[in-house]
């Protein structure tokens, strides 16, 4: 891996890859309103919906939605918009899943390489399974979870995973472009990060060490805390709440891979949901147009569509910068399921 950044081609802003800035704020996990489980697939936490009344039996029954976070990020940082989105659908259950490498996934064994998109997506099916759960009605992926969730519609609608697989009926990419990303005219920041965290020792002296050694390279203080939040306790010293390296092989087949034959020939009965938000710097105009071309053809869900949704006021972190804005896009698509 330190082959592949070495060959690196420039990138843009940090800030349009990496899951949560540090104005996130962590609710307990011990709240009634969700239930955190960690399994020997996937790490998940679930937010049931609030018409369950607590009742696992009415919760697992409830219609589903899987929520993916981004790059270096976790399940943890879409709860608000999570419970947000619950509370105002009454009947949905929201399962926020830490992808392999990240959060609390990252501690559990079993995920071999390759590290990309079509493993990640496979370790959602894997979840789905040995929970003996029906498959998710809905998937919401942001930044790199968005490239994960057009990776699982399409693994379901092609048979990857077996002809029990039923692909969701709505799946919202949030702020990621579903070609390869572009590196022109861009300033390699997201690179010079990773490198940086690959040259610090795997055990930190403490989260205000870490702090200042990134302010001494050059970061910005928002983007020095937002890294020293990925720490957790490891006796004496802290260690990182991510695997790096599996990390960054993530990173790289994300940034790879291109699921527009998916958006030309979309599932039946699914729609594809792109957001696109307003301040984004991510996305050029030759995309926007291929992406306004397909949500144009006219298509109903029963064939297969693409819609495209722009939210107003919102950089790359569409459920910090107008959480309502999101939910007032999102939110409907759910009724018509």
């Amino acid at each position: 891996m330190a082959r592949s950044l070495g060959n690196r081609r420039p990138l843009r802003l940090l800030t349009r890859f990496l899951d949560s800035p540090s104005r996130h704020h962590s609710l307990p996990t011990s709240s009634s309103s969700s239930s955190a489980r960690s399994l020997q697939t996937l790490a998940y936490e679930e937010v049931p919906p609030p018409s369950s009344d607590d009742n696992a039996a009415a919760a697992a029954d409830a219609p589903t939605a899987f929520v993916l976070h981004g790059l270096l990020g976790s399940g943890r940082n879409w709860r608000s918009f999570s419970r947000s989105l619950a509370s105002t659908l009454s009947e949905w259950r929201m399962v926020l899943v830490d992808l392999r490498n990240h959060g609390r996934s990252a501690e559990l064994g079993g995920f071999g390489p390759p590290h990309d998109m079509f493993s990640a997506a496979k370790d959602l099916a894997d979840l789905v399974k040995s929970r003996g759960w029906a498959w998710p009605d809905a998937v919401i992926g942001h930044s790199m979870g968005g490239k994960v969730a057009l990776q699982f519609a399409q693994s379901c609608a092609r048979g990857d995973y077996g002809e029990s697989a039923a692909c969701p009926r709505v799946l919202w990419v949030l702020d990621s472009v579903p070609g390869e990303v572009k590196w022109d005219n861009s300033d390699g920041e997201v690179e010079k990060v990773l490198e940086t965290l690959q040259s610090l020792p795997s055990t930190i002296p403490s989260r205000r060490w870490l702090v200042n050694r990134m302010l001494e390279l050059g970061f910005s203080k928002s983007l020095a805390e937002w890294i020293g939040s990925n720490l957790k306790k490891s006796g004496d010293h802290e260690t990182w709440a991510f695997n790096l390296e599996g990390a960054i092989q993530m990173f790289d087949s994300y940034r790879q891979t291109s699921y527009w034959s998916l958006l030309e020939e979309p599932p039946k009965a699914t729609e594809i949901a792109i957001v696109r938000a307003e301040k984004s710097d991510r996305w050029d105009p030759d995309v926007i147009q291929q992406l306004e071309r397909l949500s144009s053809l006219g298509r109903d869900r029963s064939e297969g569509k693409v819609s495209v949704h722009v939210l107003p006021n919102s950089g790359h972190w569409v459920h910090v910068d107008n959480p309502k804005g999101l939910l007032e896009i999102v939110a409907p698509s759910f009724t018509s399921i």
